[in-house]
């Protein structure tokens, strides 16, 4: 069976709470692990579009305004049941939001969902990569080279 090729994108969100400074970052409970809002690429849509619409569609965040000259790709494999061998290309996009608590929604795709200053969401998502795309995201936040 051949190697499937998939492409998702998503948003790095984030929200500066009323008196606070510090960026907090929503996570989404998978169950089994925890990450940021994303999905797949659908025809016709470019990877910017399909982010704003994954965020929606999962949080109900439909206020996000993308930041101009951030994006975080990621390439992994991993096998699916039915799917075979997948090569799989995540980009991310950093959006602001000034969404409230109340105005959230969960996905039936969660069990769970938080926004957590930059520390407490670094030790809360997953992954290597997730990691390293809210390492990217911060530098970038603080004006640092990415």
């Amino acid at each position: 069976m051949p190697i499937r090729i998939e492409r998702s994108a998503g948003v790095l969100v984030y929200r500066i709470p009323p008196r606070k400074k510090e960026a907090e970052f929503r996570l989404l409970d998978y169950g089994k692990h925890w990450d940021y809002p994303k999905g797949h690429v659908e025809k016709g849509e470019d990877d910017r579009a399909a982010a704003v619409r994954e965020l929606s569609e999962e949080t109900g965040i439909d206020d996000v305004a993308l930041c101009d000259g951030f994006s975080h790709a990621m390439t992994y494999f991993f096998r699916h049941k039915t799917k075979g061998l997948i090569r799989k290309t995540v980009v991310f996009f950093l959006g602001r939001t000034k969404i409230k608590p109340a105005e959230l929604k969960l996905s039936h795709e969660h069990v769970g969902a938080e926004f957590l200053p930059y520390d407490a969401a670094l030790k809360r998502v997953t992954y290597g990569s997730a990691k390293a795309a809210l390492k990217a995201a911060k530098a970038f936040l603080d004006g640092e080279a990415v």
